[in-house]
């Protein structure tokens, strides 16, 4: 098999294979001394997909295993805060107001609620706390009961974590003062698809909060949607623009599209349940040092898939009945899976 480096890339075609021994670790000492950053080609990415299903997932599992406990993996749980209502048109989501579903506008919850949720999460094992906002980004009268709920749910013990849409200059420094840990925002797709999916906010827009949050000092999570009827070309794209950040993402969620009636999508052929897993490993090999997450969609995984995910390098999940709007499967069920598979929670 021919196996190149990342000095090689122009020499490779999309049959080589990238040499992932020299990624184990993520980028060298000498080159972060450097500041030399790998960069991945959409090209490299779709070669990896391409691999036969046990060489990809070995060269996963060995990235995996040199820069994480195989054995462990990292438990949120998502609260929707604030739902329904949002004036974007994400084809997928069934909280933009434009959809005939069966969300309704909710008003922001109240504090106490909040509070009562993060500690039943806390007490079924989660260690990071999110809430999400179906906004198509806070105006300050909205942050400032959500800044609240930040500094009692981090006085709790609990990493905490906020989606709430597009963030304006100065709000990230507030939500990083209020004691932020992480902030989600996905860039869903590849930006020569992501025009299918979403017409009220560009690529751009995207890109440009999460810069926000970077020069914040908050730690991004940001990752996409699989299975929105995009080629695997595209799942790679995505994979590209994540991996090739400057500091890629602390936190890659990848998202199973879960297709809800009334939203432009449903009805969308599904994925394979193989390629899934194939993008979890593509994901594993080009963010080394990231915690990869099996974030929504999971309800409609056999746990047979569910654990080929955790061998292929993921090693986050979220925790809990629902996901914003969605089903998820229940703390009591992943406590079983996780005991059939070994895995202990972070």
């Amino acid at each position: 098999m021919l196996e190149t480096t990342k000095h090689q890339t122009q020499q490779q075609t999309t049959e080589s294979v990238i040499n992932t021994d020299a990624l184990k670790s993520g980028a060298c000492q000498s080159d972060v001394e450097a500041g030399i950053v790998n960069r991945w080609s959409v090209d490299e990415i779709v070669a990896l997909f391409e691999l036969p299903f046990s060489d990809l997932m070995h060269q996963a599992q060995t990235i995996h295993r040199a820069n994480f406990d195989p054995n462990a993996v990292q438990v949120s749980t998502l609260l929707s805060i604030k739902t329904g209502g949002c004036s974007e048109d994400c084809g997928y989501c069934p909280q933009a107001a434009r959809y005939h579903t069966e969300v309704e506008n909710e008003p922001l919850m109240k504090l106490d609620d909040v509070l009562a949720a993060a500690q039943e999460a806390k007490d079924n094992g989660a260690s990071r706390f999110c809430m999400g906002a179906a906004w198509r980004g806070p105006k300050q009268r909205d942050l400032e009961p959500v800044l609240k709920m930040i500094q009692e749910v981090k006085a709790m013990g609990l990493e905490t974590c906020a989606t709430l849409g597009m963030l304006k200059e100065g709000q990230a420094e507030q939500l990083k003062e209020a004691g932020l840990d992480y902030y989600n925002h996905n860039l869903d797709t590849a930006p020569e698809f992501y025009g299918d999916v979403i017409t009220t906010r560009t690529y751009q827009d995207r890109l440009d909060t999460l810069g926000r949050v970077r020069n914040a000092d908050i730690h991004v999570c940001s990752g996409g949607i699989i299975g929105m009827g995009e080629s695997r070309n595209q799942r790679a794209g995505l994979l590209a623009q994540l991996a090739n950040m400057e500091q890629p993402p602390e936190s890659v969620p990848i998202n199973l599209l879960t297709q809800v009636e009334g939203t432009p999508l449903h009805g969308t052929e599904e994925l394979d349940p193989i390629e899934f897993v194939r993008t979890i490993a593509a994901a594993r090999i080009t963010m080394p040092n990231s915690f990869v997450r099996l974030s929504a969609g999971r309800q409609s995984m056999h746990e047979g898939i569910q654990a080929l995910c955790f061998l292929a390098g993921a090693n986050s999940i979220f925790y809990g009945e629902k996901l914003l709007t969605t089903g998820n499967p229940e703390a009591a069920t992943d406590k079983k899976l996780f005991a059939k598979l070994g895995i202990n929670k972070i």
